[in-house]
């Protein structure tokens, strides 16, 4: 039987929320997303949907759902960066070639229809949220906030006629006991070059804190590839998302007479403890099952890290992964994850394996033209 897509409006959202649980059936390193953390791109709260559109398409084949995909318009993306880029994500799919390439095919046309000109994905919504494509680095669950997929799944993007767009890789430093002796002295001379005060974020002051993250997060990432600045409602958003697993300690600000300079933002692994809720909710019962292993955290993600073009100073960002990772010590935390990281910021890569980290996963974005 040929398949058939259809847009998931209705009862059939449902069934595209609940997809994931079928396809991931009895793999034990998928970490099951937190219904409330993803039905707001659906439901019109995400502060995303005000600069963008997502319709989620559902494929059946004899009557049966076997994957999904979301066609994705982000406004802001294509007014900073001048192009016609539209975008894919929320991708699953049972391994079939041809199921893959209808749900594809779905999203190029109405990608097409809103003008668009290229299609990139998986981003799930952007940049700023869960993104790329898992190809290499199948063997352990990912960490909080990055992808995980099926082996198959970059086989059926090629079959489709989708090439890779960019690679981004992520490291790992599975005892952050064992830092070289260098990072020390490297982190010690930028300190007196820089003349930077490195503290924790004030809770108590969360508000001002924002503006000043928000000031260093839109100007130090700017020239990335496929940065979107965020706007207010949205670090307000993902700032309440975080704000009940974030370790004020790992919060990093880095100032210069007052002024802000640099931001690193490091949180515990909370998939290592959310890898028991199944169910997709946290209440009531997931919540028990999340406090019962939340003493299985032992690793923190390095999920942003940045310095303001004026404060650069070489050594800077060894400052953060130092206070880091002696800080996540003292918590109790032995294992830090840094990433994503793009495959050709050499400097960004050649920093980590200086501190000690190794690439063990590989992320992939995938394009084509429409």
């Amino acid at each position: 039987m040929p398949v058939r897509t259809i847009e998931a409006k209705g009862k059939h959202l449902k069934t595209f929320l609940r997809l994931p649980w079928r396809i991931y059936d009895g793999d034990g390193n998928w970490v099951p997303p937190l219904l409330a953390m993803v039905r707001p791109f659906f439901d019109g709260r995400s502060p995303f949907l005000r600069h963008g559109r997502i319709t989620p398409l559902l494929a059946f084949r004899d009557g049966r759902p076997v994957g999904r995909i979301a066609a994705i318009v982000n406004r802001r993306h294509n007014e900073v960066h001048d192009d016609r880029t539209g975008f894919f994500g929320f991708f699953e799919c049972e391994d079939d070639d041809d199921a893959a390439k209808a749900l594809l095919e779905a999203a190029a046309g109405h990608l097409k229809a809103a003008g668009c000109d290229t299609m990139l994905g998986p981003v799930s919504p952007s940049t700023n949220d869960e993104c790329a494509m898992l190809v290499d680095g199948f063997d352990s669950p990912p960490t909080f906030m990055m992808p995980y997929n099926p082996r198959y799944y970059p086989r059926l993007m090629e079959a489709a006629g989708l090439e890779k767009a960019k690679d981004v890789l992520s490291f790992i430093m599975y005892d952050t006991a064992q830092l070289p002796p260098k990072l020390f002295r490297v982190a010690e001379m930028a300190r007196k070059r820089s003349d930077l005060e490195i503290r924790g974020v004030r809770m108590n002051r969360l508000r001002e804190e924002l503006v000043r993250i928000k000031t260093v997060y839109n100007e130090a990432w700017e020239k990335n590839w496929g940065f979107v600045p965020m706007t207010d409602e949205e670090i307000d958003h993902m700032a309440k998302d975080l704000k009940a697993i974030l370790e004020p300690e790992l919060v990093l600000m880095a100032e210069h007479e007052g002024e802000p300079a640099g931001f690193s933002l490091a949180v515990p692994d909370v998939y290592q403890a959310l890898i028991h809720v199944r169910g997709g909710r946290l209440f009531p019962f997931g919540f028990v099952r999340f406090l019962l292993h939340k003493k299985d955290i032992k690793r923190v993600r390095v999920m942003a890290m940045g310095v303001r073009e004026k404060f650069r100073v070489r050594g800077v960002d060894a400052v953060f992964y130092l206070e880091t990772f002696e800080r996540g010590r003292r918590l109790g935390y032995t294992e830090g994850e840094m990433g994503w990281v793009l495959e050709d910021n050499r400097v960004m890569c050649q920093t980590i394996e200086a501190v000690g980290g190794t690439v063990y996963k590989r992320y992939r974005f995938y394009a084509r033209a429409l």
